[in-house]
């Protein structure tokens, strides 16, 4: 018997790592492993993560590493489990335009929540979807969608038209970038 819960064992963790994904939330595994009893399922993340086979992040969230050794980028937008992409503060810091560190990570999402994951904090803000869907200025990065520098001016003018930038902002290339995707013009000169 043991044996075969061995087999099995090892056919579950080898269906995750084809997947070649790190993070998953639980039903993400009842569809993948088909177990579709919920105690059977518990009982199940319950042996793996007790012999290091899966790290539990957070009730019904789990990873095949642990939380320190994840990109806490993927890691926040995997937590947020929905569409979403990397912008505003850390994005602008990331590209210089502001210069004080930013302490959260920030999304943009349908959600206005914070949280924290381990020693990583977390910030989405809310944008309404006529905006966030706009692919304008949108790359992928490392599995997360991420804006650009461009986007994330738009971005944060949207959310604050009187934010101050630390590096020089390349106003027309801002102003066609909120006309592409709906944004009120920013009234700041060329």
């Amino acid at each position: 018997m043991s044996t075969l819960r061995n087999n099995i064992s090892a056919q579950r963790i080898a269906l995750l790592a084809k997947k070649q994904e790190m993070i998953f939330h639980i039903d993400d595994l009842a569809n993948l492993w088909r177990i579709t009893d919920r105690n059977t399922l518990r009982v199940t993340l319950k042996r793996y993560t007790d012999n290091k086979l899966l790290y539990r992040i957070y009730r019904g969230f789990y990873s095949l590493s642990p939380v320190s050794e994840l990109d806490p980028v993927l890691l926040g937008a995997k937590a947020l489990h929905q569409f979403c992409y990397l912008s505003t503060e850390t994005i602008l810091w990331r590209n210089g335009f502001i210069s004080q560190t930013p302490s959260v990570y920030t999304f943009i999402s349908t959600l206005s929540k914070q949280f924290r994951i381990g020693p990583h904090r977390y910030k989405s803000r809310k944008l309404h979807d006529r905006y966030l869907y706009q692919p304008t200025q949108l790359i992928m990065q490392n599995g997360v969608k991420q804006a650009t520098a461009e986007r994330a001016i738009a971005d944060m003018l949207y959310f604050n038209p009187r934010f101050h930038f630390d590096h020089p902002v390349p106003w027309k290339k801002i102003k066609k970038i909120q006309k592409e995707i709906g944004y009120s013009i920013t009234a700041k000169s060329l």
